[in-house]
């Protein structure tokens, strides 16, 4: 049984407000987290336990992986400069 993909209120605002074309891409990258969130080209993020990213030409998806629910939840979309500052 696949993980199931849930996004943040944030991050499903920031992605819908990206062009049609980014948010295809985007997509394209994240529905294989379903079968494997580890995936080749993911990286786990410094500083949290359980957060990872996965990179999309100058965009990234931040997420975070629940092994216990097998859920991941999408914490943040969006263009690499502005993806990591805190709000």
């Amino acid at each position: 049984m696949g993980y199931t993909i849930k996004f943040s209120a944030h991050a499903a605002r920031s992605f819908r407000k990206l062009p049609r074309q980014i948010q295809v891409r985007l997509y394209a990258a994240i529905e294989p987290l379903k079968d494997d969130p580890r995936l080749p080209g993911s990286e786990k993020l410094k500083g949290s336990n359980n957060a990872y990213r996965i990179r999309v030409g100058d965009y990234r998806v931040l997420y975070e992986i629940m092994d216990d629910e097998l859920v991941v939840y999408i914490i943040e979309t969006g263009h690499r400069r502005e993806v990591y500052r805190s709000k």
